[in-house]
């Protein structure tokens, strides 16, 4: 099975960028996308042979997901349950006979850290929400965290930013110990490649990124991974897809 995640950063703009021909190139049987910044009725964007799922924000413009799907889910759940969290469009999951697929869209610590209070308890539930499911899960999405020092450009100068505070990254690797594992660090453990750019001082000509969009599976489907990718060479956002396929 082949699986896609991919924050594009609204998804009206990036249908405007031949979005139809990459998807169609991508050939994957589940597409999940983040940052979709849409409202219901606002973009009739479907695929045949394909169903879909969203989770719109509240707030217009802002958030959102989508999962495209080949394959028909037993269930779907938006958000995790938690109301504080339920609002912003953040979080899908579908459930198959052998594992739950999750797809989210992780809060932005934001400019001075002023919104990591509210990320830590984000990441506190989310933790315990995947915890509790009672099976497998392939779990995906704009994580917005650079987990070790590979996994950015300049990890230097980016010890107390958004995305590479040591609060941050204690709580991947909180999830991490929950019994999940980084698909692509498990198999490309010194490779430096990334997934996201700033738009500022063409970082992405100069590949100045940050590896913040991830697959994680649960400890049980180590087995099943077969291959992981980041797709920089597809554009339309400042993100890039990344790949995960699983022998399931």
């Amino acid at each position: 099975m082949k699986f896609i995640s991919w924050n594009v950063n609204g998804l009206r703009a990036v249908a405007g960028k031949g979005f139809a021909d990459i998807f169609a190139e991508l050939d994957a049987d589940f597409v999940c996308l983040q940052e979709t910044k849409l409202q219901a009725g606002q973009l009739d964007l479907e695929f045949l042979g394909y169903e879909s799922y969203w989770n719109y924000a509240d707030k217009k413009g802002y958030s959102g997901t989508v999962i495209y799907t080949r394959l028909t889910p037993l269930s779907v759940r938006y958000g995790m349950g938690v109301d504080e969290h339920d609002h912003e469009g953040r979080l899908i999951t579908l459930e198959y006979d052998k594992f739950f697929l999750v797809n989210a869209y992780v809060p932005n610590s934001q400019d001075g850290l002023r919104r990591l209070d509210y990320r830590m308890r984000w990441e506190d539930e989310l933790r315990k929400y995947l915890s509790a499911l009672p099976k497998p899960v392939v779990f995906c999405g704009d994580l917005n965290v650079a987990h070790e020092e590979i996994d950015l450009k300049n990890p230097d100068t980016n010890h107390f930013n958004a995305g590479f505070s040591d609060q941050e990254r204690g709580k991947f690797s909180e999830l991490l110990g929950a019994g999940f594992i980084d698909t692509w660090r498990f198999q490309h453990p010194g490779e430096a490649k990334y997934s996201w750019w700033s738009y500022r001082m063409a970082a992405r000509e100069r590949n100045v990124g940050w590896r913040i969009d991830y697959f994680l599976v649960s400890e049980s489907l180590r087995e099943a991974i077969a291959a992981t990718d980041i797709l920089n060479d597809v554009f339309g956002s400042d993100h890039c897809p990344v790949e995960l396929i699983l022998n399931l």
